[in-house]
């Protein structure tokens, strides 16, 4: 959910290589498609003109900003900016996944052991400010981000890079606690910014959390422009990039000028989209994809609206039951709670059918989870038989239904005999434990329309007798909340991977369960769990990793961490025909509007 890490380097042979190399690129799994001579992507225009301006609306949930550091934990940034403002060693294609080709490196080398990676930095590279990117650089961005300022994110994502070495000018090499495939993606993916960056009128560098309204000073496309606090910001795209011909940037940042409004709500949003004041906004809502985004300009054709198929893992939106709340600690009660929530019912009345059910944290990837346990998993899950629950070892667990055979009713009555076994029955007007108090939850969320999605689930759990009350907070409390894990239930939207590593242990990991800030907002602390992603992580091929993803899916799903929710396999975005274009190949993996952001060109320049 957390991370999305763009790749780019140079293609290697698995963590046991015979010899250490470089090239061009580097693939988690076998070669990469392009050629080292490759001129370009394949899904771009590479004579796309240059010019013009592409107008979007905020994708973020704040209604504004009031800082310019991305990587700090306090304060919030504005839309895009670490997109478009920061380059990395390696830059990832939406063509194809777990591949890296060379951005600021220009050639990686993988030891033979697997215990390090060395990048090898362009002579042309450069920041905003004229001075070159420098291995200095690369290791101080590393440092900062593994500093006390940032997330806790950074910490758990990184936790087996045991350090950074400036072998020259030009050349740095990360050095690894232990052999891990997905390593030299992860550190290549990660923000190069200048050291110049934070540092105060006598030269002396500030501490990072002080580093707030400072310029960013990194070495992407665009730079700030003018900036309307509360109302807007402009990044200008700097006609002198220094990758601006490089195969891997070719025909990409085409818009001189991308201007990103700020929107204090969503129907405020969708009128300024239907009166022109922007070109483009991507659509989470079925019901105003289907009944509002209509009017004068779409019946022109100047606006349209565009559902584009993608490959991209399904991700895995779920209610997140915090287990550290003593009513939430047991399985069984968490099981009841799914059984309650009705999403056939959803689907026919709200969603207009837009939706698919998740089933698992792997859809639509070859980590996605059927049938009965491999000999393989197995081998992994039985050390802890102790510590798990019998399910886990039969046929993966499968979100409750309510069409078909078993109905609504039928589910409920589980739900009972489940809260029942738990210490949980029915009497004076609630269902009580034993020591009489009632069981009352907390649905957290930081948008009123929340309570339109889970005011059916509260209605059936009344009829078990548990009280769920909706509360919606400013999402500035929202956030502090989630960081310190003060919330019963939520809904958490995380993002899906082909290639699970090291986040996990920040979602799912026994030591991010205590740590503010963490990912791991259910409070899972389970060894089994531990050990089915330290095996993922571990792996040197797929035949090894797939039987831990398996694993690590069985547990979660079996636990009721989680109740899964809903997911597209389509971006839906709305654009204006007559001032933007577009390349006719639509890439498979592309992560929604930043696809246009980065392909699309203007019409009238």
């Amino acid at each position: 959910m957390r991370y999305w890490l763009t790749c780019s380097v140079l293609t290697c042979a698995l963590l046991a290589a015979p010899a250490a190399w470089g090239a061009h690129a580097y693939a988690l799994w076998g070669d990469p498609q392009l050629p080292a001579d490759f001129t370009h992507l394949p899904y771009v225009n590479p004579g796309a003109p240059k010019g013009g301006e592409l107008r979007l609306v905020s994708n973020l949930r704040v209604s504004t900003f009031d800082k310019y550091n991305p990587f700090t934990i306090r304060g919030n940034a504005p839309a895009y900016l670490s997109q478009l403002m920061f380059d990395t060693l390696l830059a990832g294609s939406m063509d194809e996944t777990a591949t890296g080709y060379g951005l600021l490196a220009e050639d990686v080398s993988v030891a033979p052991d697997g215990l390090s990676a060395t990048f090898r930095l362009r002579r042309e590279a450069r920041f905003h400010n004229g001075k070159p990117v420098l291995a200095a650089d690369v290791k101080h961005s590393f440092d900062t981000l593994m500093g006390p300022f940032t997330s806790p994110g950074y910490k758990t994502m990184l936790v087996d890079v045991a350090g950074v070495d400036v072998l020259d000018e030009r050349t740095v090499r990360y050095r690894f606690a232990k052999p891990n495939r997905e390593l030299p993606l992860t550190v290549g993916g990660l923000p190069v910014f200048s050291r110049d960056w934070g540092v105060d009128a006598q030269g002396q560098p500030k501490p990072f959390d002080q580093v707030v309204m400072d310029i960013p000073i990194g070495s992407g496309p665009y730079r700030i422009g003018p900036v309307n606090f509360g109302k807007d910001i402009t990044y200008v795209r700097d006609a002198q990039y220094w990758a601006r011909e490089l195969p891997v940037r070719r025909g990409m940042a085409n818009f001189d000028r991308i201007l990103v409004k700020i929107y204090r709500d969503s129907t405020a949003r969708l009128e300024a989209l239907k009166a022109g004041e922007f070109d483009l906004m991507r659509f989470f809502s079925a019901g105003d994809w289907a009944r509002r985004v209509n009017g004068k300009k779409f019946d022109s054709g100047e606006l349209v609206k565009g559902e584009f198929a993608n490959k991209l893992p399904l991700g895995f939106q779920s209610f997140v039951l915090n287990t550290r709340r003593p009513q939430l600690e047991d399985r069984r009660v968490r099981e009841a709670l799914g059984l309650a929530f009705d999403f056939e019912w959803m689907s026919r009345r709200l969603f207009y059918g837009a939706y698919q059910r998740v089933r698992g944290l792997f859809g639509n990837t070859l980590c996605e989870t059927h049938g009965e346990p491999t000999p393989e998993e197995l081998a992994l899950l039985a050390p802890y038989r102790a510590q798990l629950p019998a399910s886990v070892f039969g046929p993966m667990a499968e979100p409750p239904r309510t069409e078909g055979a078993t109905t609504l009713r039928d589910n409920l009555r589980r739900a009972q005999a489940l809260l029942k076994d738990a210490g949980w029955e029915y009497r004076d007007g609630a269902l009580r434990n034993a020591a009489g108090a009632p069981l009352v939850l907390e649905y957290l969320e930081s948008n009123e329309a929340g309570m339109r999605t889970v005011a059916s689930w509260m209605r059936n759990l009344e009829k078990l007798g548990v009280t769920m009350k909706f509360r919606a907070v400013d999402f500035a409390l929202y956030q502090q909340r989630l960081q310190k894990f003060d919330f019963d239930i939520t809904t958490i939207a995380y993002q899906g991977t082909n290639n699970p590593g090291q986040e996990f242990a920040d979602l799912f990991g026994s030591q991010a369960a205590d740590q503010e800030d963490s990912g791991n907002f259910p409070g899972v602390k389970n060894p089994a769990v531990d050990a089915a992603i330290a095996a993922m992580v571990s792996a040197t091929t797929r035949e090894q990793m797939l039987p831990a993803c398996h694993a690590l899916d069985r547990i979660i799903a079996h636990e009721h961490y989680l109740i899964p929710q809903w997911s597209a396999g389509t971006h839906r975005m709305a654009y204006n025909d007559w001032r933007l274009a577009r390349p006719e190949v639509v890439p498979p993996y592309s992560p929604g509007e930043m696809w246009a952001v980065e392909t699309w060109w203007s019409k009238k320049p």
